[in-house]
This record gives C-alpha cells, structure tokens and sequence, in this order.
C-alpha cells in the first residue's frame, strides 16, 4: 500500500475498514483555477494535459453508481465524482460506456485513462489473479485510488420466500450477478463448501446486472448478487418497492477505486491528491448524500487500500 494518512469511517453495514476516497471531475466553470487546481493540472502527465481530457471508462448500467439517464447522458454517483475531479484538475471529463468485464483491457490499449465503475480495489486486481489466488490469462493488474466503501447484497424475492440471509443459505440454489465482479469471485469461492456439503450452488454468470435482474424479476433464481447500493436502488423502485427486498446485511465490505495501469502512478498520484481535496472542500459529501450514499463515504483517498 502506497504511505498516505488513512483514517476510517464507519460503513453502511456497520463495518469500519481502512479505505480512501477519491473523485474525478468534468469541465471547469467561472473564472479559472485556483492556485491548488493550477498546481494539480502541471503535475498531470504531458499527454493528459495536451489533450485537455480525462477519459473515464464506465459500465452504464448499474444505478445508482451510474447509468444513463432519459437523455443517454452518464448520470449517477461516478459520474458526479469525476465530473468533480474534471474541475479540480481543469480537464473536460469524457466517459466511456464499456462492458464491465472489458474495462482492464481498454485501460492497456490505452483508449481510457482510467476506470471509474464500481470496481472494487481488491488483491486479485492489483495482481492480475482470478477469485481462487491463481494467476488469471490475459489479466491485467491494476492500481487503485480509493473513494467509496461497498459490501455485497443479497437481493432476493419480497418476503425471502427461500429464507435467504448468508451465504451457507445459497448451497443448492441458482442465482444471477454480472460477470466479472467482485460477487462473481465471491459466488465463485463459495462453490467448493457447497459442492462439498452435496447441495451444489449453481451461477448464471451476465455481462449486465440489468440481466441478472431480468431472472430474479422472473422467478428464474433464488437471489441476484450486487453491490449494497444498486441492492438497495433496485429493491425501492422496482414494482414500487413491492417485489424485491435485500436479505441478511451487507457483506465484504470494501473500497471501489479508480483504476488505471500500473506504470501510470503520476496521473494516479495526481488524482489521489484531487479525491482529498474534495473531500476537504466538501463536495464529496453533497455528492453522496445527492444519490442517498452517504453512509458509504471515505475519509480520504487511499492508494491501493483493498
């Protein structure tokens, strides 16, 4: 872990983890950079200044975090950090939809900057590792600047029907999550105890939530695996909160981070410094509680902190 202050705050679920925030802007308004802005914009990588744009890769489908709105335009808790971040750094903040699972790749070919997607910082990430330790083909490891804590939820049918709270409660079952994820590994992990407790968990595995959703909408799987927001997100509108709810609490709380390349650790640096300026002007905090996420706030930005 990179040697920056961290302190802690208490998580939605009522779990305390070391954890960093950060946030990325959009354009700039008014009348031009302070002094700090100034001082953040020189300290950019060359390229980034040139082009006078942050590219932010994003999967759009996982509101609240972000999707897109009635205009197709990104809207959402990412999407309002980085429009931050733009500012604080004088760049024009331009974000890209991309299936979750290609984010990492389009990082290495170099067609975004950087990753802001509900991506959780963990070790296997940082290390290019698949959900059982193991090196991953293709895998690309990555950094992190952490901003945000979120565990996994449970979202099951209205009344938990199938009295489902923890994990243990999943053998024998089939559920739905997106591919890719940090429920992926999760599910994944939890496969071995229950294929040895002779009640096999079976995983549909989907490149969107969206879909994974659609099969619990239909009675087609016992759960859908998500993150505590979008959980909670789904089960208040869908149906006006008459269909779904989320079982058990939340579980594996953990920071999401902005992602970017290993050998890219000025731009990461950079935005580390820009996440805790944020945090300190406040803005932070108005951005979250805008999307009711308030209890997953972070106190400053941590490198690497998962």
């Amino acid at each position: 872990m990179t040697a920056r202050p961290i302190r802690r705050r208490t998580a939605a679920a009522g779990a305390v983890i070391a954890t960093g925030s950060l946030l990325l802007t959009g354009c700039g308004s008014g009348t031009g950079p302070t002094a700090q802005s100034q001082s953040l914009h020189d300290r950019l990588p060359q390229k980034v200044k040139d082009a006078g744009v942050l590219r932010i890769g994003s999967d759009l489908s996982y509101a609240p975090v972000e999707s897109k709105g009635s205009d197709g335009k990104a809207v959402g808790l990412d999407p309002d950090i980085a429009a931050a971040i733009g500012r604080k750094l004088g760049l024009r903040v331009e974000i890209q939809n991309v299936g979750f699972d290609k984010l990492p790749q389009e990082l290495k070919a170099g067609t975004i900057d950087a990753v802001m997607s509900a991506m959780t910082d963990n070790k296997d990430r940082r290390e290019g590792t698949d959900a059982l330790g193991d090196p991953k083909p293709g895998a690309v490891p990555l950094d992190f600047v952490d901003y945000f804590i979120a565990g996994t939820s449970l979202l099951v049918a209205k009344g938990n029907p199938q009295h489902i709270t923890q994990l243990t409660d999943l053998c024998g079952k089939t559920i739905a999550l997106q591919k890719g994820t940090t429920q992926d590994d999760i599910a994944t992990r939890q496969q071995a105890p229950c294929k040895t407790a002779g009640k096999p968990l079976k995983v549909l595995r989907y490149g969107t939530d969206d879909q994974a959703l659609a099969q619990l909408k239909a009675g087609n799987v016992a759960a859908d695996m998500n993150d505590f927001p979008v959980a909670v997100y789904n089960a208040q509108r869908y149906s006006n909160g008459t269909a779904l709810e989320v079982a058990g609490p939340q579980m594996q709380p953990a920071p999401y981070g902005i992602a970017l390349l290993k050998s890219n650790t000025t731009l990461r640096d950079v935005l580390a410094d820009a996440v805790d300026s944020i945090i300190i002007s406040g803005e932070y905090d108005k951005i979250l509680a805008k999307w009711d996420l308030s209890a997953g706030a972070a106190q400053n930005a941590v490198v690497n902190g998962g």
